[in-house]
């Protein structure tokens, strides 16, 4: 595992929320770099799908013209559909 450097910050959050927290024994840096982990993999997600969706447009064009290349030996669940 490649350990990561870490950067102090600040933040500002709602102080009852915090006191639980505390009070709780909750990580909340832990938690706090958890929460910004997955909200900036959903933020580069929806922005590459959003790049790329002229590309997928055009992919799911020409399968509903062409049918999928590999139809005839797909053997998942749905490869029927694919079939022209």
């Amino acid at each position: 595992m490649v350990a990561s450097t870490k950067r102090k910050t600040s933040l500002t959050l709602d102080a009852k929320t915090l006191d639980s927290a505390r009070e709780l024994g909750i990580n909340v840096s832990a938690v706090s770099e958890r929460a910004l982990a997955e909200a900036v993999a959903k933020v580069r997600r929806e922005k590459w799908l959003q790049e790329n969706a002229e590309a997928f447009a055009a992919q799911s064009d020409w399968h509903e013209k062409n049918g999928h290349p590999l139809a005839d030996i797909m053997t998942a669940p749905g490869a029927s559909s694919w079939k022209r």
